[in-house]
């Protein structure tokens, strides 16, 4: 499948793409043996092969293939005997890629551990890290440097330029995945501590082909960030874009790895009784929303939650009146706690907004003259500015020119940035903030509102992808107990990655629903009540309620993906949460053993 296709590509399709170059007819112009690739976190995993520089005619190729087992090379930096499969063997060779569309290569030497280089292509694509074991990294830039023109980046030494000089940032959108505007959650600042490079793509089109290409070090410096109307930035010192490209692959490939390896049990028990009666029989009716009169009956004389888990059964099944939200929001987000008293809870609102005010101080004092010598500064701010202009400007509250939310928007998330100057702002985050913002219709309510949204939402961000990886790996086991046939289908499309589920999972849904019914199912998934993973059973909900169009226009990843995509606006959130609720209750205990140890929640338990 063709780079410019708009659709997601894996290590396999972007090889389908490369030029078909003999090595026998080719000279060998660098190679190194013992370079590794990590398919998942555990180096005993790793899959070690042979990296090449290629010339034919006037040419340069890169390829990586893998030992086969027979030949496997052993060596002191060897840490385990495995052997790849075949099959394992063909989907992460790197297979003659041109060196004319590569774009970038960066370094890292850490002082512990092994070197690896990290290859981004023109198109945005980055393949997983390489790791040389018996260095080689430092000859083979040389190499280079005799063929084709590098630029060493003058924001991050460990950045290298090919075939270009250094230019300004230019936007970029994954229009394939729709992930255009407020939905790039790439962070600028999430892997600042490895100093990586960041890659702000420059053209509107072709950002989509971000979206499979990538792996994640084992030392846990990755992040891949999509969603709907996503939009990510470029630039040399900023060290997220690498990271936002590479671990979707390794994710896809971790996932397909772990699924091929294991299987659930207890299918056809959970099966016969899907089979017996319809899905919805197993779910609880909806309820209307809560309103104040009831709201009443839940606090005590001075305001205290009398029983949480009676407010949050209540909430899950019929969500809150939108005006009682701007007071149970803090709740379920852990704002306040159950057991507070209206005095407490004013005390603390006058404290909160003094903190706010102090944190918001130390960037709106930065006079120009230092912002000039704080880069990190700039380009956050930057982001945000961009980034907040086409935050939900279809809604009536941030609509129309100078519109003071916006710049309440815009304020709320430089603050963010400085309140947690190691995550930064994340392209994406304005996704999230906006619902909070538009229901708590005050400054500083709403910064600490998102502050602690952000904390249970940090491990769809972490730079190790476990969070993203574990509960995509959820959902696909959790589609093997509730639906094995749908399950077998994936597995012959070669879709058990479910990629296709991504911006479902990272952003909870926010570009499935209306504005309303978003802010229903965040107050529903903010519950806690049935399960912390309720919304990895709505992706299977709504998996099997259109199983039988993708099993029968037999849809491969790419279809699938634009199928998925096109749901947006058109799921009847009620009858997906109740048919979710049925499938937890049928799956009980076999269900919660398909989730993962550590799989992200919700929300956290210390919220509750």
């Amino acid at each position: 499948m063709s780079l410019a296709s708009g659709h997601c590509v894996n290590v396999k399709q972007a090889n389908s793409s490369s030029k078909k170059v003999s090595t026998e007819e080719s000279e060998v112009i660098f190679v190194k043996e013992n370079v590794s690739m990590r398919p998942t976190q555990d180096v005993s995993q790793q899959i070690s092969g042979r990296f090449r520089i290629l010339k034919r005619d006037s040419a340069l190729f890169m390829t990586w293939i893998p030992y086969i087992p027979k030949n496997y090379v052993r060596t002191a930096f060897s840490v385990n005997s495995y052997k790849p499969s075949e099959r394992d063997r063909n989907l992460y060779s790197i297979r003659a890629i041109p060196l004319a569309e590569i774009k970038s290569i960066w370094r890292h030497t850490p002082p512990l551990g092994w070197q690896y280089i990290i290859v981004v292509l023109n198109s945005g694509l980055a393949f997983p890290p390489l790791y040389f074991h018996n260095g080689g990294i430092r000859e083979l830039l040389n190499k280079l440097k005799e063929h084709i023109r590098i630029v060493r980046s003058i924001h991050n030494a460990n950045l290298y330029l090919l075939n270009e000089v250094i230019e300004d940032p230019l936007q970029k959108s994954l229009s394939s995945l729709e992930l255009r505007d407020v939905l790039s959650v790439t962070s600028s600042a999430v892997l600042q501590e490895q100093s990586l490079p960041v890659f702000h793509s420059e053209d509107e089109r072709s950002m989509e082909k971000l979206a499979i290409k990538g792996s994640t070090p084992s030392s846990g410096i990755d992040q891949w960030k999509f969603g709907t109307k996503q939009t990510h930035r470029h630039e040399e010192s900023n060290p997220s874009a690498y990271q936002t490209l590479r671990p979707t692959e390794q994710l896809k490939e971790t996932i397909n790895d772990e699924m091929a390896s294991t299987s659930v049990g207890s299918f056809e028990l959970v099966e016969s009784k899907l089979s017996d009666v319809p899905l919805s029989v197993w779910g609880r009716a909806r309820l209307p929303p809560l309103e104040s009169e009831e709201w009443a009956t839940f606090l005590d004389s001075e305001g205290r939650v009398v029983d949480s888990k009676a407010l949050r059964k209540r909430i899950f099944y019929g969500g809150l009146g939108h005006h009682l939200r701007q007071e149970v929001w803090k709740f379920l987000l852990g704002y306040h706690q159950y057991d507070s008293t209206y005095v407490e809870r004013e005390e603390r609102r006058a404290h909160k907004l003094k903190e706010y005010r102090i944190l918001k101080a130390q960037w709106q004092t930065i006079s120009d003259e230092q912002a000039k010598r704080f880069a990190k500064f700039r380009e956050r701010k930057s982001c945000v500015e961009k980034d907040v202009v086409r935050t939900d400007r279809v809604l009536p509250f941030y609509a129309g020119d100078d519109n003071p939310n916006v710049s309440i928007l815009h304020d709320i998330l430089v603050t963010y940035s400085f309140y947690n100057f190691d995550l930064g702002y994340c392209q994406g985050m304005n996704d999230f903030l906006s619902p909070i913002l538009f229901v708590m219709q005050d400054e500083s309510e709403a910064f600490w509102c998102f502050v602690a949204l952000m904390e249970h939402l940090a491990p769809n961000f972490n730079q190790d992808q476990n969070g993203m990886h574990s509960q995509l790996l959820a959902v696909s086991k959790l589609v093997e107990l509730l639906d094995s046939s749908l399950h077998k289908y994936l597995k012959q499309a070669d879709c058990l990655n479910y990629f296709f589920c991504f911006r479902w999972i990272l952003i909870q849904f926010k570009r499935e629903f209306e504005y309303e019914n978003v802010m229903r199912l965040w107050e529903v998934l903010w519950t806690y009540f049935i399960t912390e993973h309720f919304h990895l059973y709505l992706c299977v909900a709504i998996l099997k309620k259109y199983k039988k169009k993708i099993m029968e226009e037999k849809m491969d990843f790419d279809c699938l993906l634009k199928f998925i995509n096109g749901l947006s606006g058109h799921i009847n959130l009620e009858a997906a949460l109740r048919d979710a609720e049925s499938l937890c209750v049928l799956a009980g205990n076999t269900g919660a053993l398909c989730i993962p140890a550590g799989t992200p929640p919700s929300l956290t338990a210390n919220m509750m």
